[in-house]
């Protein structure tokens, strides 16, 4: 039976993105819409986004709308346009008391009245469309106060009553944590009893920790990661909650957007293959070398890097490995990022210090990222921890073998390979030391040499499916647990 299902978020792609975030959210409801559900999405209109060539409609019932919040007031209006190859809808807040920053995230002091509003808006706007959700399914801290909300401020209304809400923790380490006044100022004074009472005697106040209290369901985006945050190295300190929440907690793997991200249709690289033929990867492969002046020795092994610079991302083991694989192996690396000065002034060093073997674009460009995909040989994803991560699905779709660490998502995505029984798909590592890094990068380039083991492991990744369409059956599961517990 279709749901009625919205989904609340800080990012949806294409309208903002910073991460995997906007790309998920837009994933699972673009795939929700195609099974059949009414599927409505809510996002700020930040000011990024009102600069968009797109064709935002305002809708005239939902419009000049107040709230109060605390002792301040704030209205808003809505504007309207469809998800890009979908039947979803996406319900912009325009309000540009809180929404005009230059960027989608900020350090300014009203933060948290941005995506209190944001949150606020949801019920108002439900409340005037006369359209009763099935699912209210909030994702990360920023939409977090939604299961409260709905318990407090708007629990008088019938609208609501059957409505079960979700929150979904795409990474525990941001938990929207600020000063406890802001309870006040988000309407939430008056019902204490709902807060968490001794992070408000010690002085905060986390929208991640509410929602972790109050949502009917608690989803995180892969099975391993659901495990590893249930501890106390994983859990940023919830991790006691969230075991006391065990038997509300689902690990669902994202999913991977392959009209986007596919060698056979790609409209980004300059030569499309596929796993039966792969002379388009060596020809991309070249183009790649060509294209960001590097020497195109053809035995020499291209390491690819996209990736946010972050310490998360487990860029502190490449300090002690690349430069060795650099110095005293024939090998390439082509990488793109932007983030933490010491990564950034790591990989611009290796450009200096290797010239010839090593490239690297700071900042994001979408088509050198598909090029990179396509046209390394090894990914290189070390992190520390990863909830799920979408580029090492990217590269098995790609060819291109990954090297991992055995954690979270990377652990449930990427197959050891076993060059006994040919099965496998990437090269993972257990501790999250350089020693461990440069024995999986020396794994993968031993069998890079052997090329007929080579093509065998890049078909195996190739016939992976991290589909949406598959993976979205997984959330309807959710939904219909959810449904049946009213």
């Amino acid at each position: 039976m279709p749901l009625r299902i919205a989904h609340a978020a800080a990012e949806i792609t294409p309208f903002a993105k910073t991460g995997g975030l906007g790309d998920v959210v837009a994933g699972v409801a673009r795939a929700l819409g195609r099974r059949g559900h009414d599927v409505r999405a809510f996002l700020p209109f930040y000011a990024p986004v009102a600069k968009l060539d797109l064709p935002f409609v305002s809708v005239d019932f939902l419009r000049d709308i107040e709230v109060r919040m605390g002792e301040r007031s704030f209205t808003f209006s809505i504007f309207t346009t469809r998800l890009p190859a979908s039947s979803v809808d996406v319900y912009f807040v325009h309000c540009p008391a809180l929404y005009h920053h230059d960027r989608i995230y900020s350090s300014d002091w009203d933060e948290y009245l941005r995506f209190g509003l944001l949150c606020r808006a949801v019920f108002e706007c439900c409340q005037r469309m006369g359209w009763s959700p099935d699912v209210l399914h909030a994702h990360d801290w920023h939409t977090a106060l939604l299961p409260v909300y709905q318990r407090s401020l708007y629990a008088w209304d019938r609208l609501f009553a059957n409505t079960r809400t979700v929150l979904t923790l795409h990474n525990l380490g941001y938990p929207g944590t600020f000063a406890a006044g802001v309870a006040g100022d988000l309407g939430l004074a008056p019902h204490g009893h709902l807060l968490h009472r001794d992070d408000l005697a010690a002085g905060r106040f986390s929208f991640l920790k509410t929602g972790l209290i109050w949502a009917d369901l608690l989803t995180t985006v892969s099975r391993t990661y659901a495990r590893e945050i249930q501890t106390p190295e994983h859990g940023f300190g919830l991790d006691a909650m969230l075991r006391a929440r065990a038997d509300h907690l689902v690990g669902i793997v994202n999913g991977v957007d392959y009209g986007e991200w596919s060698p056979e249709s790609d409209p980004y690289i300059p030569q499309r293959y596929s796993a039966a033929d792969l002379s388009g990867k060596e020809a991309t492969r070249q183009a790649l070398l060509a294209k960001v002046g590097l020497a195109t020795t053809p035995r020499a092994p291209v390491l690819g890097l996209v990736s946010r610079l972050t310490a998360q991302k487990g860029f502190d083991l490449l300090f002690d490995t690349l430069p060795e694989f650099l110095f005293h192996r024939d090998v390439r690396l082509v990488a793109l990022g932007s983030g933490e000065e010491r990564y950034e002034s790591l990989l611009a060093w290796l450009q200096v210090t290797f010239p010839g073997k090593v490239w690297y674009y700071r900042g994001y460009n979408e088509e050198l990222a598909h090029w990179i995909e396509a046209g390394a040989d090894i990914f290189l994803m070390p992190s520390r921890y990863e909830p799920c991560g979408l580029n090492q699905m990217y590269s098995l779709r790609y060819g291109t073998p990954p090297v991992v660490r055995r954690t979270g998502g990377l652990a449930d995505t990427v197959e050891p390979w076993n060059p006994v029984s040919r099965q496998g798909t990437g090269f993972l590592f257990d501790h999250f030391t350089p020693e461990g890094l440069r024995w999986a990068i020396d794994t993968a380039l031993r069998v890079q040499a052997d090329p007929e083991a080579w093509r065998q492991l890049q078909r195996n990744g190739m016939a992976k499916d991290f589909s949406w369409d598959r993976q979205v059956l997984e959330y309807e599961k959710a939904y219909g647990r959810l449904r049946r517990q009213r």
